[in-house]
């Protein structure tokens, strides 16, 4: 089997050793992808910080252009890729293919976004004597060259969320995918290849974990995006403090049904909604939902839904059109998820359906009467497992999702748009969505966390925000 190359500066390169990428439902080895070398990983971070200044004077209709391109790209090969990440990640192929087709609306978007960003406005200055005839002029710049890391549930889309802004902004980047799905990632580097980027301004590295944090420590490059656990993030925001760090983290992700949604109909969509996006690609999402916090009124109608959609979950072979949950990343995994389970339910909560693991599958589980003490109440179990809580009002509701060290997304059932707007003040969270689960997410909107859930903001326009600062010219003379 030929080891799959990694993207150099632009171009494609293969390194001394390899490592096979298996796939999580049955243990083929799915590809085999060449390792850069320590030499070649310096080549490409010399390569990036050289190519700054080049590569944020690009004309925007250059850089625009270039991701048009990536996304009409990843549009026509939907299906090859959608296999791909099935097939590395364990991803059912329907949840596969949307993944793809939300890639096509980030490089889309941020297409769109490069034609209009400038991120700045004029300030006149003589509002005092001092500033007569002076007029401020703000603009925004790339604060250097990205690390991007990125996790193994989205593989392709987190990639392109690192990448696409980057581009948009003018500023080089250095991504890293994971090295349990780095297929996908690889796949941008060969449209990227395609396009008229000066060439350092982009590389794909397929890196072990060990050795991120040299990179995370080198100062050419002062910005770093980072997806993955809030154990990691914080450690690399914590080895470099004086670094640019935008950290998407974990969540515990709560949707609230009140008293108000209460109707056969009401209940029957927030049931099937719940039981899901508390399942969808194994419940591996920060946004996936892990609690249910329903008011008292309609708890025990909303339980046996819920428990009767999640039962109709169909596991399975992630390449099966029908499969609605496949394997977990690995059996290690699904080890995990099966422990939390175990211990939850020793300690008095009642399992309602699920419980049980084959190799990497775990079943569609849900649990009432979890103890606050519990593993599963406190942490972001990454698997499909959802509780469900009793309370008594929306005020009751409220506390209890932030009862909570992390604070993501949450969603709010209710038909109320006073209850809507304070749930907006109410939760500690980064996003509140009305009508539905927490695991809505639109590609151009604003996403990040609260508290243990991260600092900085996703989303295109956002992260271009985030990878540039504003820098103010001050014209002197002028008759305003």
């Amino acid at each position: 089997m030929t080891a799959t190359a990694f993207w150099l500066a632009g171009r494609e390169a293969t390194g001394e050793t390899s490592f096979d990428v298996t796939s999580p439902w049955d243990g083929r080895v799915v590809a085999q992808v060449s390792v850069p070398s320590e030499a070649q990983v310096e080549e490409a971070v010399a390569a990036a910080h050289a190519v700054i200044d080049e590569f944020s004077a690009t004309p925007a209709h250059v850089r625009a252009a270039a991701l048009d391109h990536v996304s009409r790209r990843l549009a026509e090969r939907t299906e090859e890729i959608a296999q791909l990440i099935s097939a590395e990640n364990g991803k059912p192929i329907k949840w596969a293919r949307g993944e793809v087709g939300r890639a096509v609306s980030v490089f889309r978007f941020s297409a769109e976004e490069a034609r209009r960003f400038n991120g700045g406005d004029a300030q006149r200055l003589d509002t005092d004597a001092g500033g007569t005839g002076r007029l401020g002029l703000t603009r925004r710049f790339p604060k250097g060259v990205v690390l991007g890391i990125a996790p193994f549930n989205f593989p392709l889309n987190l990639c392109a969320h690192k990448i696409a802004p980057a581009i948009a902004v003018g500023a080089p980047i250095i991504l890293k995918p994971a090295p349990a799905t780095p297929l996908s990632g690889l796949i941008l580097g060969e449209l990227l290849a395609e396009t008229e980027l000066p060439a350092g301004s982009w590389s794909i590295l397929p890196v072990t974990n060990d050795r991120m944090p040299a990179l995370v420590k080198d100062e050419r490059l002062p910005v770093i995006s980072f997806t993955g656990s809030d154990t990691v993030g914080y450690a690399i925001q914590q080895s470099v403090p004086h670094k640019h760090c935008t950290l998407e983290l974990g969540g515990n992700a709560a949707a609230v049904v009140l008293g108000d949604w209460a109707s056969e109909e009401d209940l029957d969509w927030a049931a099937t909604r719940i039981a899901t996006f508390s399942n969808y690609q194994g419940g591996q999402s920060c946004i996936s939902v892990q609690r249910v916090i329903a008011d008292a009124s309609v708890y025990d109608r909303l339980t046996a839904k819920v428990v009767a959609a999640v039962e109709k979950q169909g596991t399975g072979d992630p390449s099966d059109d029908t499969t609605d949950v496949g394997p977990l990343v690995s059996e290690d995994a699904a080890k995990r998820v099966e422990s939390w389970v175990d211990e939850a339910v020793a300690a008095g909560a009642t399992l309602l359906t699920g419980g049980k693991r084959e190799g990497a599958t775990y079943a569609p589980t849900v649990l009432a009467d979890l103890p606050a003490t519990a593993t599963l109440a406190r942490e972001e179990v990454f698997g499909p497992v959802l509780s469900l809580h009793k309370v008594d009002g929306e005020a009751e509701a409220f506390a209890a999702v932030n009862d909570s060290r992390f604070g993501l997304q949450a969603g709010v059932f209710t038909h109320d748009l006073r209850t809507a707007f304070r749930a907006h003040r109410a939760l500690e969270v980064g996003g509140v969505i009305i009508g539905d689960v927490p695991s809505y997410r639109a590609d151009q909107m604003p996403y990040g966390g609260a508290k243990q859930s991260g600092v900085g903001r996703e989303g295109v326009r956002y992260a271009m925000d985030d990878y540039t600062y504003e820098r103010v010219l001050v014209l002197t003379g002028l008759a305003l």
